[in-house]
């Protein structure tokens, strides 16, 4: 086969199922990510990352590039997980779209990425409504951050019926990606008989034509299911070599007819499922581009170089993940997943390979909670709509067009962009409380959408992280639903959910998980008040942190400090941003020392209220009366009294943390004085082999320890103390802490490289980071130095070219920079280019 006519097109599904608490659109921490803050946190460092820098590798095993492989594949990002990387990791989030504008200059004009319905509900699954909403929103989610039109259209799961196809078609989107068993039979186009095929016989190596009962069109593409099987789940990608020896031993032998090699997997193969696997992905389009082995491309621009020839009709309901069509989210199918992460009593996550049960004595699990999870799921998403319909037709001609438009709020939330939104769709001018009426029911059937989404039954049990978080999703639209129309559908939908059983009987039912999982996750406007008063209180000065739903002003703040206890009394505005509904609400926080506190929260009405009970709470504090404290804010805030207890788990964390840094800084000050009095003695024991006891040996380490840290974390690194320090600590015996000072090591070389980059020219400051790496070098450090190398190879690539030109002309300076930059290539593992 002429190269020429050999396209490959390796294709990403990038995607975490959304972890946001409903009530705070924020991912509280998730202890199963450790030492990340949470799932999405994690992927992020191990796949999105790495792939927005990776690096290929020489034969001596040193960097010679670092390429954004999201610019020579094929992608979709979920728009959830994009929406939460622009907030939390905007370097990646940029590179992934600055990847997309650059593959536009090398596909011809067609980009990288493509859209993804929003928030990956099952399609065949949804109602039309559901389905067309999915649709735009995730159109509109990838205008705004691509800036352009998307030609094609990720389905969640490749689950396809014909509707679903027939809605991509009328928005616009020109091909979707299915799997070869997808393909029911093949034809011609023009032609009036068909082939059967399956997925053994269907020719996957071009785009078919669908042709829609509509009269409507849409290509389909078909992967290559084998080699992206052997990708995702076997050994492929532990050699970039093989990967890409494997891609073109496939195409097929003696033709010059143009011929597509297709791979679509889950993006979080390539780093996160196979640790480097990005590093495969990246040195594979490598040795295929530059053995001109085979042209890389995209679909779009495969699509208009070579456009069907053969029409398609697919196999109705059916998905890439599931043989049994879309059963695995509706039915005890047979299909799971290798693990399920559960919601235990004590809060630890089981991780069950699907053979561990006979190791463990567990009998075999089933999925016969799907059934009626998926019955619950339904009614719910039925009865809001009723709801929903109901209570928004007096302000809206259609309600459903209204809950289309609503993908342009859940993207932009400014106060600006919602009275623009009712300016344009509504019948007339509305009232604040007919605004905020209204944001709640969109809201409510945000919601609605979410708890479709199909990761809560893609694992093995009910009690999956996963789905307990639709279930979440539920609880929220229930409780919408509840404060408009004051209808409870929570007895009912407990009813639906106790008909699900856990495989683990301690956890019980549906019903018993979700009151004990998902109701205890509530959080109402009052503890988010009481969350703000605590962390002000720690503070000192009213809380400036941002929280995603709601923006704060601080009326009042007074606070009194005597001995351990702490009082703070005041009062705030809170403005929800989904709805701009507004609570005023005065508080009270007590620390009593420890881990101990307490307050209240109540509605602010005047202010003269708010003197005498911030009086008759400041009288016993003068007294140091604490019981009357206590008394006076349990009489006051009787409906809602807190604890500790009773913030988010970050919260907790915060505070927590806060008095530990208390209690830290009062051991360091004893332990240095210790050091001070003795180090001299126990170093002169050490000397003469003599020991000293352990009691003097901790606090004598771990200052020095801490006095390496502080030096390596100065703005100014003095190279000659931490010579010091660490010739002392071998003078001693002692070992450096390798893991927290790699942390630290990492981090300063990252602030030195910073400024090498601000100043390129500056000599000193890549000699004094060469004398740093120098200085380490004997105590094998494990350092991370991904984003050291990603800045030294901006650099090089900047000012490389000029060095080498002014050292060409025998300038001395230059010579010495090109030595010394050289030399911290060489450190960080990368092969200068000079």
């Amino acid at each position: 086969m002429n190269t020429i006519n050999r396209y490959i097109c390796i294709h990403g599904h990038f995607y975490q199922p959304p972890r946001e608490n409903p009530w705070l659109e924020e991912i509280e921490v998730e202890e199963s990510a450790f030492p990340f803050h949470d799932w999405n946190e994690r992927v992020t460092a191990e796949c999105y990352a790495p792939n927005a820098a990776s690096r290929i590798l020489g034969s001596d095993r040193r960097i010679i590039d670092i390429v954004n492989n999201y610019s020579n594949i094929s992608f979709n990002f979920g728009p959830t997980l994009l929406s939460w990387l622009e907030t939390h990791n905007p370097e990646v989030y940029s590179e992934i779209l600055r990847a997309d504008k650059d593959s536009l200059i090398k596909f011809s004009g067609h980009g990288s990425a493509i859209a993804q319905i929003y928030n990956h509900l099952i399609m065949p699954l949804a109602c039309s409504r559901d389905k067309r909403t999915e649709i735009i929103w995730g159109i509109k989610d990838f205008v705004y951050r691509f800036g352009r039109i998307p030609e094609g259209m990720w389905l969640s799961e490749t689950a396809v019926d014909i509707e679903t196809l027939e809605m991509l078609a009328e928005h616009g989107i020109r091909f979707t990606i299915l799997a070869p068993h997808q393909a029911k039979r093949i034809r011609g186009i023009g032609q009036q008989d068909w082939t059967y095929v399956t997925k053994e016989t269907l020719h996957i190596g071009m785009p078919y034509l669908c042709i829609l009962p509509s009269g409507k069109k849409i290509a389909i593409f078909f992967y290559n299911a084998v080699i992206g099987a052997e990708a995702a789940f076997g050994h492929l990608l532990d050699n970039g070599e093989t990967f890409a020896k494997r891609m073109i031993d496939s195409f097929p032998q003696n033709t010059n007819d143009p011929y597509l090699l297709s791979i679509a997997t889950d993006g979080e193969t390539y780093g996160h499922h196979h640790r480097f696997a990005d590093m495969a992905l990246a040195y594979a389009l490598h040795d295929i581009e530059s053995k001109k082995s085979a042209q890389i491309t995209v679909y779009g621009e495969y699509l208009e170089k070579y456009p069907p020839i053969h029409e398609v009709a697919i196999a109705e309901n059916t998905s890439w993940s599931c043989i049994h069509g879309v059963k695995r989210w509706e039915d005890d199918c047979g299909c799971r997943a290798m693990y399920a992460c559960l919601i235990s009593d004590t809060s630890v996550c089981y991780l069950l390979s699907s053979g561990s049960t006979s190791q463990h004595n567990i009998k075999p699990w089933n999925q016969k909670w799907r059934k009626p999870l998926r019955g619950a799921i339904q009614w719910l998403s039925t009865e809001l709509a009723r709801i929903y319909e109901h209570e928004m037709e007096g302000l809206f001609h259609e309600p459903w067009t209204i809950r289309d438009a609503y993908g342009e709020l859940i993207i932009n939330r400014s106060y600006d962009a919602i009275i623009a939104f009712f300016s344009n769709h509504a019948k007339r001018t509305p009232n604040p409380q007919e605004i905020t009426r209204c944001l709640k029911l969109l809201e409510m059937q945000k919601n609605s959408l979410f708890m479709q989404t199909s990761c809560g039954w893609f694992f093995d049990d009910l009690a999956g992280i996963e789905t307990i978080q639709i279930l979440m999703y539920a609880c929220r639209a229930i409780q919408i639903s509840r404060d408009i129309t004051g209808v409870d559908l929570e007895p009912d939908f407990l009813d639906l959910l106790s008909k699900a059983t856990s495989n683990l009987s301690t956890l019980g039912n549906g019903k018993d998980i979700y009151e004990k999982y998902v109701q205890t996750s509530i959080f109402d406007i009052n503890r988010v008040a009481f969350q703000f008063a605590i962390t002000s209180l720690i503070e000192g000065i009213p809380d400036t942190t941002q929280v995603s739903m709601y923006d704060i002003y601080c009326k009042t703040f007074e606070q009194a400090e005597t001995g351990t206890i702490k009082l703070a009394v005041g009062h705030a505005q809170f403005r929800s941003k989904s709805t701009l509904k507004e609570s005023r609400l005065m508080f009270a926080a007590l620390h009593m020392g420890g881990h101990n506190f307490m307050g209240g929260i109540r509605p602010f009405s005047h202010e003269k209220e708010y003197e005498e009970i911030k009086e008759d709470i400041w009288i016993f504090y003068r007294k140091s009366d604490l019981p009357g404290m206590i008394l006076q804010i349990d009489r006051h805030f009787d409906v809602h009294s807190y604890s500790l207890w009773h913030l988010f788990r970050d919260g907790k964390r915060k505070v927590l943390y806060n008095i530990l840094d208390d209690v830290l800084l009062d051991i360091e000050y004893e332990y240095r004085q210790l050091y001070r009095r003795y180090s001299s003695l126990v170093t002169a024991m050490k000397e003469l082999r003599i020991s000293s006891p352990k009691a003097l040996d901790f606090p004598v380490e771990y200052t020095l320890n801490r006095e390496l840290i502080t030096c390596i974390d100065a703005e100014m690194i003095d190279i000659s103390k931490i010579a010091q320090i660490l010739d002392d600590m071998n003078r001693s015996n002692f070992v450096p802490e390798r893991k927290a000072l790699s942390v630290h090591a990492g981090s300063a070389i990252l602030r030195t490289l910073e400024k090498i980059a601000e100043d390129p020219t500056n000599l000193l400051l890549i000699i004094g980071v060469n004398r740093l790496f120098t200085l380490l070098a004997p105590l094998s450090l494990t350092l991370d130095l991904w984003a050291c190398q990603n800045t030294y190879h901006r650099i090089g690539e900047n000012i490389c070219p000029l060095m080498k030109e002014q050292m060409n002309i025998g300038d001395e300076n230059s010579k010495r920079w090109v030595m010394e930059y050289s030399t911290l290539g060489e450190y960080l593992g990368i092969r200068c280019s000079l």
